[in-house]
């Protein structure tokens, strides 16, 4: 028995890009430094019910090359031991008895408060850190930090949407395309605004608030008449699969009573809202005269076991030999994060919401110069729209009505469009610069 115990490492939640150069670089700093390293499989999935059997011992020759590849050398699931004080009791027993003295949990903010609940529970006797992954990029680090997986998962779905956009202006149809993110745009709004998709459509810009599935149905209709009106029968909508928790449940009632996970989550990707959008905007324009064709697509699978892109393998190496390095130094009860450039621990208690008592999450900035310009490359209906007399006639004679006809069914969609982007000239963009030495 090695008298420091051994580290083990978890990884719970869904796949991202660089969960294996985690583990590989955590395993190899753990190994250099005397301390056998233990892969549990599957998440809590076994040790919350008291089994032990699910383990694989780590050796270098084992991680040395593993970061190239997607996926998880140790599995992964979404077992849940904070819903019975019992499961939480049997994963701190179960890895006493496997003489695990240090833990690194991988996962999303569900995981980090498994960790932080499982760390209350092993009273002193565990170490535990948490590395945050999720391509949802909505774990509650500053702006400027991005979760590992998103920019891989950004990259590929890029890839897939720019195909699509061809595809559409060849065969001259819509596509509706469902991307992850299930309480936050961060994943569809940079996969939209980096391929130049026509929309984005994320649950932010509707403030957390609960609406009609007819304002969603009428902004994207809207928009197909604001395209056909420029003679283009084509686009490419992206959608955040969160919407679905937006839209009053009321609204969703054929699709309302869907499987939930182990942390009673709905199983969003039960619900297929770009299948649901697709038929409802083909019938909100059956009484202009209009039809479009259109598919309904989702992307995400395809993205969640890519491989790392260079960026996110030298940013998940960097997060495993820090957690190994926190651990091994005697630190716990942190969420391992890389800031500029440097590890920035970020303790447990700071990740919890004090009225939810759940793990914070991170929503896209509405209010940011990122989203203002978002908006502004979107093709959708817009508050100026309404003010230009040519344009409002263009769209109204598409729709086959009246000025007033069309904004009695579509002017309410702009009321609470966010303002657009103000530039303000500060000292330094209007002073002379010093001259130079």
């Amino acid at each position: 028995m090695n008298p420091q115990g051994k580290l083990a490492i978890l990884v719970g939640g869904g796949p991202a890009p660089g969960i294996n150069s985690v583990i590989g670089a955590a395993t190899i700093r753990s190994l250099l430094e005397g301390v056998p390293v233990l892969g549990i499989r599957d998440g809590f999935e076994w040790i919350m019910q008291g089994d032990v059997e699910h383990v694989t011992p780590l050796g270098i020759d084992d991680v040395s090359r593993i970061h190239f590849r997607g996926g998880s050398q140790i599995g992964i699931s979404r077992a849940n031991p904070t819903t019975d004080h019992h499961l939480l009791e049997n994963a701190v027993l179960s890895l006493l008895r496997l003489d695990v003295s240090q833990l690194i949990t991988i996962g999303g903010d569900d995981t980090a408060f498994s960790a932080m609940k499982l760390l209350e529970e092993a009273r002193g006797r565990l170490r535990i850190v948490h590395v945050p992954k999720t391509i949802d990029n909505d774990l509650d680090l500053p702006a400027y930090v991005d979760t590992f997986g998103f920019q891989t998962a950004r990259h590929v779905g890029v890839d897939i949407v720019k195909n699509l956009m061809v595809d559409a202006k060849t065969t001259s149809r819509w596509y509706f395309v469902t991307a992850m993110g299930r309480k936050a745009g961060h994943l569809a709004l940079g996969i939209g605004k980096s391929a130049g998709a026509t929309l984005t459509l994320i649950p932010e810009e509707f403030s957390g608030r609960r609406i009609r599935l007819k304002t969603v149905v009428d902004t994207l209709a809207g928009a197909i008449i604001k395209r056909l009106s420029h003679d283009r029968r084509d686009g490419v909508a992206i959608l955040a699969e969160g919407l679905v928790l937006s839209i009053d449940p009321a609204d969703l009632a054929q699709v309302d009573e869907v499987e939930k996970d182990a942390h009673g989550h709905v199983r969003i990707d039960e619900v297929n809202i770009s299948e649901i959008l697709k038929a409802q905007v083909r019938a909100r324009l059956k009484p202009f005269g209009l039809k479009a064709t259109i598919v309904a697509k989702s992307i995400g699978y395809e993205l969640r076991c890519a491989d790392p892109i260079p960026s996110d393998m030298e940013y998940t190496r960097d997060l495993g030999y820090c957690a190994a390095k926190y651990l091994l130094s005697g630190g716990t009860g942190v969420m391992i994060s890389m800031q500029a450039g440097n590890l920035v621990p970020i303790p447990f208690e700071k990740l919890v919401d004090p009225e939810t008592g759940r793990t914070m999450v991170r929503m896209v900035d509405t209010h940011s110069t990122r989203y203002a310009i978002a908006r502004r490359y979107m093709i959708r209906l817009r508050r100026d729209d309404f003010d230009d007399a040519h344009e409002l006639a263009k769209f109204a004679a598409t729709a086959g009505l009246s000025l007033d006809e069309f904004c009695r069914e579509f002017q309410y969609l702009v009321e609470d469009e966010p303002p657009g982007l103000v530039v303000s000239l500060g000292e330094a963009e209007t002073g002379s610069r010093p001259p130079r030495s």
